[in-house]
This record gives C-alpha cells, sequence and structure tokens, in this order.
C-alpha cells in the first residue's frame, strides 16, 4: 500500500484490499472512502469487501465512486461533507490516487486558493496543475455542502 499524505488530515493511495485496512487503523485513519467505481476491480476489492474490513476495524467507510472521466458536482459535494464531518484523519482510495486527489482539491477549493491546493497536491507527487479553471471557479461560487 502506498499511502501519500495530501494534508495532516487527508491521504490517498491506488487500491487497497481488505487486508490492508488494519494497519489503516493502526496509522490513526478514523475514515476510508472509497472514489473507484466496482466496475474497475474484482470481488475481492470491491466496496462491501473494504467497507466489511473497515467496520471490522472501527474504521468509518463511504463510497463516492468517481467514474474516470465523469465526475460529477454530487462527489465533490459528497467527498467535502466526510472531510468536514470526519473527526480524524481520512484516507481516500481509487485506481492510482489520482481521482482522490482531484475530489479533495476541488472539495476544498471555497476554503484554499487554486494555487495553494495545486501545490498542496504536487508535493504528494499529483499534478492537478489543468484544475486551475475548474479550482478558480469553485472557489468563486462556492458549494454548499449539505
Amino acid at each position: 500500500m502506498e499511502i501519500r499524505t495530501i494534508t495532516p488530515a487527508y491521504a490517498v493511495s491506488p487500491q487497497i484490499t481488505p487486508e490492508d485496512v488494519p494497519a489503516l487503523a493502526e496509522a490513526g485513519y478514523k475514515v476510508i472512502i472509497c472514489n473507484r467505481p466496482d466496475s474497475e476491480v474484482g470481488p475481492d476489492e470491491n466496496a462491501a469487501a473494504v467497507r466489511a474490513a473497515a467496520e471490522a476495524a472501527g474504521l468509518a467507510f463511504h463510497d463516492n465512486p468517481v467514474v474516470n472521466g465523469a465526475l460529477t458536482e454530487d462527489n465533490v459535494t459528497t467527498q467535502g461533507k466526510v472531510l468536514s464531518e470526519a473527526g480524524g484523519p481520512v484516507f481516500a482510495y481509487c485506481r492510482s490516487g489520482t481521482r482522490c486527489t482531484i475530489v479533495w482539491a476541488l472539495s476544498q477549493a471555497e476554503h484554499a486558493s487554486p494555487d495553494d491546493l495545486i501545490e498542496t497536491a504536487g508535493r504528494a507527487g499529483y499534478d492537478i496543475a489543468g484544475l486551475r479553471p475548474q479550482l478558480e471557479m469553485m472557489g468563486k461560487r462556492g458549494i454548499t455542502r449539505t
């Protein structure tokens, strides 16, 4: 498992297995977000399998699948809501960690500048500079979190 810390409260990685979950609990994560659709993985790595392991380890689990190339405003709103209500460090995963980073950045656009978000993602190895127009737009209009 390759964990990349985005912020002290948020980390991402490529796909995990149920066997990885105890290490996440030991590392202090309180919440797991799955940003990978089940259609991309087999039954041993689908959201239900990881959810069962997370719940067994005492972690909250949220399924927020981001279809590659079809990110929705609901994905962004859901990610932001989970982050704001987590009560501790959040770990998110997808195929490579990129979608988790993108949806995080968009969900934080009303709280941080595009430069800060792009720089923060870059330190973790994710180049999201191409999102600048979307980050600027989301920051200007704000996203209502429900």
